[in-house]
């Protein structure tokens, strides 16, 4: 993986409160699942990227964990790539959950702009947009539950992708997206701070209705075979897009692109020292079933 450099930081206040433009908590969630996993490969060959396993837990079984403690009541899931698996795993595990799917037949030729596009139609109340890659503790979902913020992390050697800038006096505020982690150094300024984004991001309807349209545009464009966060780097450079940043701990998630990292994320999560991916004490036995 190729390292990230980054300026040193300021620390996030630790009495920093994140306000929410209403008290209402999100209880709708997006996940792109569509893609086949490449990099994954051979573990993808027979199954999609998000029922691999980590710690002998699928990664969705993982966020579905997360979503029924943080009482998520819908779960939006973009498939593609053996879509009937993910179907049958959700069936066993969804609970109370409500799950409506969306069916990407172009998978093979797209990325995950074009994934969000075909959303955009269930795509009713604020909602929290996942990746399907992801693996985290469960806590740190807690302030991403309120419109219009993105999860973003200290850079460690292994992250590599999409970084985003913010000003060092408002840390909480992103002035800018770097999609090109490669020149990196080249396009920070001195006087800003860096952080990865963790790939989790929440909307409110009205943020969401400016990047449909803008996701419209790139898509009539021809643009399928890109990434969201093209569309999220020019809104937010030209200021018809905000989003109120939430620090996750660098230690407490992990994107999983190829076996190497898989490897790594189950042997930070089985560190003693750190959190469990689930909580000792279950309050109801769909979480039992998950963590059994």
């Amino acid at each position: 993986m190729n390292k990230l450099q980054m300026n040193k930081s300021p620390k996030f206040s630790k009495s920093y409160k994140p306000q929410a433009d209403n008290n209402e908590q999100i209880t709708t969630a997006v996940l792109l699942a569509a893609g086949i996993g490449h990099r994954l490969l051979p573990l993808t060959n027979n199954m999609p990227k998000c029922l691999t396993k980590v710690n002998e837990k699928e990664i969705l079984a993982h966020l579905v964990y997360s979503l029924h403690l943080h009482n998520f009541r819908r779960l939006i899931v973009v498939v593609g790539y053996l879509e009937q698996d993910i179907r049958q795993f959700l069936d066993k595990i969804a609970g109370n959950l409500i799950i409506e799917y969306v069916v990407s037949t172009e998978y093979r030729t797209t990325n995950n702009i074009y994934s969000l596009w075909l959303a955009r139609n269930k795509i009713k109340t604020p909602f929290v947009l996942f990746e399907s890659d992801l693996v985290f503790a469960p806590f740190l979902l807690k302030n991403m539950l309120y419109p219009d913020r993105i999860a973003i992390s200290d850079i460690l050697p292994w992250m590599n992708g999409t970084t985003i800038t913010a000003d060092p006096e408002m840390p909480h505020n992103v002035t800018a997206f770097n999609l090109n982690s490669l020149a990196l150094e080249a396009n920070i300024n001195i006087h800003d701070i860096t952080y990865k984004t963790v790939n989790i991001y929440s909307f409110s309807l009205e943020t969401w209705e400016r990047v449909a349209k803008r996701l419209d545009q790139f898509i009539s464009a021809g643009k399928v075979n890109g990434y969201y966060e093209t569309v999220f780097a020019e809104m937010i450079a030209d200021g018809s897009l905000n989003f109120q940043s939430i620090l996750f701990a660098k230690e407490r998630w992990y994107e999983i692109d190829t076996v190497e990292d898989l490897h790594a994320c189950e042997k930070m999560f089985l560190n003693p020292i750190l959190p469990s991916l689930q909580p000792k004490k279950l309050h109801n036995p769909m979480q039992q079933q998950l963590v059994s």
